[in-house]
């Protein structure tokens, strides 16, 4: 048996340990590629409303506690399990331990902290109780985040009964309609109306879905680069309110969303010019922003915030009565937050009220599509049998 010298024996151990150091190497290089991409993804990263509610809730009760601000944000840095959110608060508490304030941190992540959570934590600075205003910021976007979700919860079922029924009309067409139209075929006679109508659907689909898909392609991309425009967005939001069905739960989710920012930054101590700007910004509706700008001009040259409710068609009496009720009160705020609840509540009883009105209309509208078509295509052989007892 032949014994490795010790230059032999250091030689092999070198040999080993350099697959390892590459492999080490290249798995510090992808670590700092991801760490880098997290890092530019972080800069634009949009923060999801849930999200910036429980942030800010934990937030104010670290502030409460009395934690200062540096150490809270660090306990909250560690335990996001979002990778891009954490670089965020990273940055944010850093940019802090170098002297700047806390609204100017997070004025540099406008996708991450809206801007009424912006403006509200430079009304907190000012007034000296960020914990308190922190907190009733917390409060309005948890509210924001349950009625979004009672709404989408809501729509989930038509969405996908809707989408079923599409997908189960498209099968029939493409593979089972084309089965009869070969037996039909045979018969040599001349087809009912409905059957033959269905059969050149059928076929027209078949040669031409492309051109189908395609088309609603472009109809969609066209429709949204029509609303993106400010003719279109105008276009949008008006039809949006006045449509049949959804129209009546999207004025009143509007109008709590108007009611709720309000009150929350008018009890914040902000400034009521300044409070209309972030109100008209985070309305998401033209109309609201109209409002908003004619208030202003009215505000600022000594009128009211209710006259101006009360000569716009957008918003209902109730709400003009009320609003002027706070005011003779000093009490505008407290009258909004009522409003927004009584709208809440209305919300919620119109999406009960739409989700078991549409819950029978779907399923008679899939009744009559899908029996439709089995009828339209069962139509000959019935005819068929009808002639054959005839002969008989």
């Amino acid at each position: 048996m032949a014994l490795l010298t010790p230059s032999a024996s250091g030689a092999a151990q070198s040999n080993r340990s350099a697959p390892q150091k590459k492999s080490g190497g290249v798995m510090a290089a992808q670590a700092l590629a991801k760490q880098k991409a997290l890092e530019k993804k972080a800069k634009t990263y949009k923060l999801p409303m849930g999200e910036l509610a429980m942030f800010t809730q934990q937030l104010a009760s670290l502030l409460t506690a009395g934690l200062p601000l540096v150490q809270c944000l660090e306990a909250l840095q560690d335990q996001t399990e979002d990778p891009c959110f954490r670089i965020v608060i990273r940055d944010v508490r850093a940019d802090i331990s170098q002297g700047n304030s806390f609204s100017s941190s997070v004025r540099k992540f406008p996708n991450a902290f809206n801007t009424l959570f912006v403006s509200m934590v430079e009304a907190g600075e000012a007034s000296g109780g960020l914990a308190e205003i922190l907190g009733k910021v917390a409060g309005y976007f948890e509210s924001t985040v349950k009625l979004t979700k009672k709404v989408k919860s809501a729509m989930t079922y038509p969405i996908a009964v809707i989408g079923l029924a599409v997908a189960l009309v498209n099968v029939l067409l493409i593979f089972v309609i084309p089965v009869f139209a070969a037996m039909f075929a045979d018969f040599g006679a001349k087809l009912p109306a409905p059957t033959q109508f269905l059969i050149d659907l059928s076929d027209f689909l078949k040669a031409y879905w492309w051109a189908i898909a395609l088309g609603c392609y472009a109809a969609w991309w066209g429709l949204g680069k029509f609303t993106a425009t400010p003719n279109g967005r105008r276009t949008k939001d008006h039809f949006l309110v006045r449509a049949p069905i959804f129209g009546n739960l999207i004025h009143k989710i509007a109008l709590s969303r108007f009611c709720r920012t309000y009150a929350t930054l008018i009890r914040s101590g902000v400034p009521i010019l300044r409070t209309l700007e972030i109100v008209s910004a985070a309305s998401g509706k033209v109309q609201i922003e109209d409002a908003c700008e004619e208030i202003a001009k009215h505000v600022s040259q000594g009128g009211q915030v209710s006259e101006i409710l009360a000569s716009n068609p957008f918003f209902p009496p109730m709400m003009k009565h009320m609003v002027k009720a706070g005011e003779s009160t000093g009490n505008v705020d407290g009258m909004m937050n009522k409003i927004a609840d009584f709208y809440d509540v209305e919300c919620e009883a119109t999406v009960a009220a739409l989700t078991s009105l549409i819950e029978p209309m779907l399923i008679v509208f899939l009744g009559v599509v899908v029996g439709g078509i089995v009828m339209a295509m069962f139509l000959p052989i019935f005819q068929l049998g009808a002639v054959a007892g005839g002969m008989q």
